[in-house]
């Protein structure tokens, strides 16, 4: 399991970033989810975080990240330095056209900052995508074509010359583009490819060393990066001490175990007791699921998340904490930064 071929890194050695999915909690309105977002990037900028990245979902009553490249822009535009991107963009919902100039439009005004996320699943159900008119025979098997089409576009104009449609602005910009999965298919077209990767491992861990096996394994240089890089998410609930974290924990398991029922509601507040609203078959899948997922105090989080970079030789983390109190979840951002911080000076 563990890769004895590379060398042991520590939790110094690699960057850390944030994956935000906006959330609406119970009793909140998408306003506020918009106004926390900012907030939290602020200070991810601040504790060192180096990606602030925004998941495109559809049809989620705990998500206001659905305009992802609006939500980019908002961003961007109230930090400086951090670079803001897409988990992911879901590229068979759109004409690359249109992304290739949203992005484009992104990277115009705030050069050098602006990652491109792409994935291939709806993200969201089969109504919501028709909905979204995406091709109903698709299945993303036209993935690698939409791909190919929209890296055309961001091509420089030198290789334009038969092209009669071109994306301005877009064309001719370095925008770097990242292939997410949660399975190996992406993991091997992103290796063939030769883009970064970013595995979501935070709600599918079971397929996590089997995806980034098959990405090195298919790796082959390109003008993009030279290496093989891997970024891979995961779930951090960190609090002072290892029961306030467990407490907190409980409003990311009810919003899993609302997932796996299908009921679609905000985000909830923490509860005293989860396990009696679970079946022992839920339990079951939630244990599953949970593989990823690192609660408690800095020192015990500490522990898993080294215990997971050995296993997964990751090149980079990057964190969701679905935390009901904004401020709560701004203190578990803050303690991760510590635990980066302090490994450092170790």
């Amino acid at each position: 399991m563990v890769n004895h071929n590379a060398h042991h890194k520590r939790l110094s050695d690699i960057p850390y970033s944030v994956l935000d999915l906006s959330p609406i909690i119970h009793g909140g309105t998408p306003s506020d989810s918009l106004h926390n977002t900012l907030d939290l990037a602020q200070h991810a900028e601040k504790w060192g975080f180096h990606r602030y990245w925004l998941a495109e979902h559809h049809n989620m009553p705990a998500i206001a990240s659905s305009a992802t490249s609006v939500v980019i822009g908002h961003v961007a535009a109230g930090t400086t330095t951090i670079r803001v991107g897409s988990w992911g963009i879901m590229l068979p919902n759109h004409a690359p056209l249109v992304i290739a100039e949203q992005f484009g439009t992104l990277e115009a005004l705030f050069p050098g900052r602006i990652d491109l996320g792409l994935g291939r699943a709806p993200g969201t159900d089969q109504l919501t995508a028709n909905a979204l008119r995406r091709d109903p025979y698709s299945n993303g098997q036209n993935f690698p074509e939409l791909v190919d089409e929209l890296q055309n576009f961001f091509a420089p104009s030198s290789q334009s010359v038969d092209k009669p449609v071109r994306a301005i602005p877009g064309e001719g910009l370095r925008i770097p583009i990242w292939l997410l999965g949660s399975s190996g298919y992406s993991a091997q077209l992103a290796g063939l490819l030769g883009l970064p990767f970013a595995f979501a491992s935070h709600f599918a861990p079971e397929n996590t060393l089997q995806a980034l096996k098959i990405y090195r394994q298919n790796f082959r240089p390109s003008n993009e990066i030279k290496n093989p890089h891997a970024m891979v998410a995961v779930n951090i609930i960190a609090a002072d001490t290892d029961e306030e974290a467990k407490w907190l924990s409980t409003s990311m398991k009810q919003h899993i175990l609302n997932l796996f029922r299908n009921n679609r509601v905000p985000l909830q507040p923490p509860v005293e007791n989860i396990d009696e609203l679970f079946s022992d078959y839920e339990k079951a899948l939630l244990q599953q699921r949970m593989e990823s997922t690192f609660i408690g105090n800095p020192e015990t989080v500490k522990k898993g998340l080294q215990s997971f970079l050995d296993k997964t030789n990751a090149d980079e983390f990057i964190v969701n904490a679905q935390i009901y109190d904004h401020k709560a979840r701004l203190y578990s951002y803050e303690l991760i930064s510590s635990i980066i911080t302090s490994t450092k000076k170790a």
